[in-house]
């Protein structure tokens, strides 16, 4: 995890290529940097949702089963996490953050 102009960003490497997420998970808040990452596949310790890091989008809301999983769904439908461009310049890693 890294503060990049006041955000906090989850930076993944995978492979040779560098990617960079919300460290707050957008179904409960919890913090990706807390999770694990898997290839592409970055999972919330709260409640195992998951997203791939390449896209932002949402693979699993939760790992929680049958009702409570609904209702999750219900409470707040699945959203992607928000990604944020990444390059490498002089050695140095650059995350590309807009503020709104």
């Amino acid at each position: 995890m890294v503060t990049v102009q006041g955000r906090e960003v989850v930076l993944a490497r995978v492979g040779d290529g560098y990617f960079a997420v919300d460290n707050r998970c957008p179904h409960m808040g919890g913090h990706l940097g807390r999770g694990t990452l898997e290839g592409t596949v970055i999972t919330c310790p709260l409640h195992g949702s998951q997203f791939d890091v390449t896209d932002g989008r949402a693979l699993r809301w939760t790992s929680l089963g049958g009702f409570a999983a609904k209702l999750a769904r219900l409470i707040r439908p699945p959203r992607s996490v928000r990604t944020y461009g990444v390059k490498m310049e002089d050695q140095r890693i650059m995350v590309e953050v807009h503020t709104e």
